[in-house]
């Protein structure tokens, strides 16, 4: 179509060059949907010449998909109803995404003559569009799953929107938080300063800012976060909203604030304790002194830190005068711990000396590397000399010198941390002495305790220095092995020490059977603890003594089940129970000065025609054990309540002392079950005596000492039984209701020929006496013992050169 200028153009004609000349497809589709008129866009679009268009269906011209998708627009504008269709339309090259118009045609009398459409092409549109939705998809999918909690805040601080993230942290559901400011879910203590950075975000003095700061969680607790804010601005450079990314830091406040009481209470620790302390790195420069260490040295921490240990601690052996190797550079080095042994001198930086006594260990992080070292120190000179013995007399056995159970088990414990850390082996083995009762009932006293010595002198000098020999019972011994690459070479060192105690017996008992029988345990095959280890090894030894004694015996799962002999003791036990087979017999206490008897120990025995089926110490165990000691601690309660008040009926008021096992003390009632056997019996409560171990009362803490002050307040009397041979701590005695303090007979044996035993035996009496405690002297076998007992203080003596445990029969003839 050509056009003229205005001039020579009519009105139709620029109608007709507007329509055929517009970017969109203009049609008229009559009621019978044929093409009534098509403009010049068709042929570019569809490649067809509109007069070829008109008059034919829609049908034949448009394809089958298309009209699925505009079909029914058609439809609704014959109809009547304007329509409008957006979509992809055409197919082959012409196929594109539409905005599609339908226009009913209105004859004069209503009825539709046909209808107009109008189609413009907006595939470039809705391509774009396309792109935004899917960028605004993808944002909306990152920030809504992000891992941090993430919101967008307006400037006035109101919530924007927030994530999945944000919301958990805080427990609120998404339309609840959007309905807050961040004020409101602040703590009131971090609004200030977290309004302050706000201020300075939104007035341009900081694009963004990072904080540490407190959240209210919904249900109330504290919600620590790391802020981090950015702000994002609109086109003309005002401040939009900001992005607020939040991490909980809840749980690593937590651990710092762990962290630091750990450190204050380490810190509070080192500087009250009663030793001194020294730190180094692992180049042995030093760390730390607490203020005893700086007393002793006279250094300062602030001038001993970072210089080498050996200037601080120096150390000279106090018989040669020679230089000492520092015990913390071999700790470090074998990454072990080393006491200082021989006759260690400390020097002070003005020059005097002090005898000490040192541990020196390795320190460890948290992954197990040697990092440093630490000395732990303290004076032993003579104003504490007594203090000192006394603590390893609490640790050592006093006949034979060797620790004692306390001391073995912490030292196994030391061994099996220390093999854990290497992943090597440790043995224990688990000795009794065969026929030992024998000898003591033959030979006497006197002739097993000089056995027991030779035989502790026996295995000491066939072990290495590491090793560990112990003395735990009567007749028991335990050795530990901290170095064995397997059980054979522990089954080796057994054979050693059967082999010569068997070729070189003592001269004065080599005509009695002397062997002795072993078990074995391996950690960590066999147990990865001290107990266990223990257990293992007792009862792998129990095989041994039921094949025939005189052999060992290593450790397997099938002995697990409880050894034969003591099912026996058990299940014979349960029997003597019902046939009242067990006794109590009375052994006398007697007034130091005059003589008299004053009183008496209730000591159970097991007898059956007047001899006895099994020691106290074979069958008290398996019943602690098994449960049966609080039917029998009760039936030895109240015969010796029965037996004081016939006594005292009869004008005898002696106090008898019964002997209470920890099991049957701290068992539920046991107050009101004492109170119901002296009602019982109509004995006066200060005629019963009930003797307590210091690992009893210590082990029930609170417990155990509310309940002494109950049993005190219905009259009865408490004594400690072997005071210092347990805990040994004195503090404990102002704590709870003590009336008498038992002096062991490990201090008794040697109070006579040994001054240590003597000094400590003084000492116990007079504390005693400074406490307003009664003493008893047990044990007391030589006149010696009684002369020098008299002469210390101790107003009660027992034992047997008074007279051994005897029927009550027996013991009402003496009194």
């Amino acid at each position: 179509m050509q056009i003229a200028d205005d001039h020579e153009q009519s009105p139709r004609d620029w109608a007709s060059h507007v329509i055929h000349g517009a970017p969109a497809l203009i049609a008229y589709i009559d009621r019978d949907q044929r093409f009534r008129f098509v403009n010049l866009a068709h042929q570019a679009w569809l490649g067809v010449l509109p007069e070829d268009l008109v008059g034919r269906r829609v049908a034949e011209v448009i394809d089958e998909l298309s009209l699925q998708r505009a079909g029914s627009c058609l439809e609704q504008a014959l109809a009547g109803q304007p329509a409008v269709y957006e979509g992809e339309m055409f197919s082959g090259p012409a196929q594109c995404y539409v905005h599609g118009s339908f226009q009913p045609d209105f004859a004069d009398d209503g009825s539709v003559r046909g209808v107009f459409t109008v189609f413009i092409d907006i595939t470039e549109r809705y391509a774009m569009e396309s792109r935004l939705r899917e960028s605004e998809a993808r944002l909306f999918g990152t920030f809504q799953n992000a891992a941090v909690g993430m919101a967008l805040v307006t400037p006035d601080g109101q919530l924007l929107r927030v994530n999945a993230a944000l919301c958990s942290m805080l427990g609120y559901r998404e339309e609840e938080m959007l309905k807050l400011t961040i004020g409101d879910i602040t703590y009131a203590d971090d609004v200030t300063k977290s309004r302050v950075m706000a201020t300075e975000l939104m007035s341009g003095k900081r694009e963004s800012y990072q904080l540490e700061k407190r959240y209210v969680h919904r249900d109330g607790h504290i919600v620590h976060v790391q802020l981090s804010v950015s702000l994002v601005r609109a086109a003309d450079g005002t401040p939009f909203h900001a992005v607020a990314l939040i991490a909980d830091i809840s749980q690593r406040k937590a651990y710092e604030e762990a962290l630091f009481r750990e450190r204050e209470l380490a810190e509070v620790t080192l500087r009250s304790i009663g030793d001194a302390v020294i730190t180094t790195d692992l180049q042995h420069r030093v760390t730390s002194l607490n203020p005893i260490a700086e007393a002793m040295t006279g250094w300062s921490q602030s001038a001993a830190i970072g210089r080498h240990v050996s200037d601080v601690f120096r150390l000279i052996d106090g018989q040669t005068r020679e230089p000492m190797l520092n015990p913390l550079l071999d700790a470090i080095l074998r990454d072990a711990i080393v006491e200082l042994r021989g006759d260690a001198m400390l020097v002070h930086r003005n020059g005097f000396e002090t005898p000490i006594e040192d541990s020196a260990a390795s320190i460890h992080d948290h992954a197990g590397n040697v990092i440093g070292g630490v000395l732990v120190f303290h004076d032993v000179s003579a104003t504490r000399a007594l203090v000192l013995k006394m603590a390893h007399m609490a640790q050592h056995d006093t006949l034979t010198g060797l620790p004692n159970r306390s001391l073995l088990q912490s030292r196994l414990e030391q061994v099996i941390v220390a093999a854990g850390r290497r992943q090597s082996r440790a043995a224990l083995i688990f000795i009794n002495l065969d026929h030992f009762k024998l000898i003591n009932d033959t030979l006497g006293h006197k002739v097993g305790d000089q056995l027991l010595r030779t035989f502790a002198t026996h295995l000491r000098g066939l072990l290495r220095s590491e090793d560990t020999v112990s003395r735990t019972a009567g007749d028991e011994f335990m050795v530990v092995l901290p170095h064995v690459d397997s059980a054979s070479e522990a089954s080796l060192v057994c054979e050693l020490l059967m082999r010569r105690w068997a070729e070189q017996p003592p001269n004065e008992l080599s005509e009695l059977p002397l062997s002795f029988s072993a078990g074995i345990s391996i950690y960590p095959d066999d147990a990865l603890d001290v107990e266990t280890m223990i257990r293992h090894a007792d009862t792998a030894m129990y095989e041994a003594k039921m094949q025939g004694r005189s052999s060992f015996r290593l450790f397997t799962p099938a002995m697990t089940q409880r050894p034969a002999a003591r099912m026996r003791i058990e299940s014979e036990l349960r029997k003597a129970i019902r046939r009242g087979d067990l006794k109590l017999h009375y052994q006398p206490k007697v007034d130091a000065d005059t003589g008299a008897v004053v009183g008496a120990e209730a000591l159970m025995r097991w007898q059956v025609d007047g001899r006895d089926v099994y020691r106290p110490d074979q069958f008290v165990p398996v019943a602690e054990e098994t449960g049966l000691i609080g039917v029998i601690g009760k039936w030895a309660l109240q015969q010796a309540c029965r037996q004081a008040a016939t006594w005292h009926r009869r004008g005898h008021g002696i106090t008898i002392a019964v002997n209470v096992a920890a099991p049957q003390f701290l068992q539920p009632g046991f107050r009101a079950s004492l109170q119901e056997l002296l009602a019982e019996s109509e004995l006066p409560p200060q005629l019963i005596e009930l003797e307590l171990t210091e690992r009893m009362v210590m082990s029930g803490g609170e417990q155990s000492r509310l309940l002494m002050r109950e049993i005190k307040e219905l009259g009865v009397s408490l004594a400690l039984d072997d005071f210092g041979t347990g805990y040994s701590s004195l503090s404990y005695l102002k704590h709870f209701p003590i009336d008498v303090l038992k002096i062991p007979r490990t201090f008794v044996r040697d109070v006579a020929t040994d001054s240590d035993s003597a000094a400590i035996t003084e000492a116990i009496i007079t504390m005693a006496q400074s406490l307003a405690m009664g003493v008893v002297a047990e044990g007391v076998e030589t006149a010696e013992q009684a002369a020098f007992l008299r002469a210390a203080g101790c107003t009660v003596l027992q034992g047997f050169l008074f007279g051994p445990p005897m029927p009550a029969e027996e013991f009402a003839t003496l009194l």
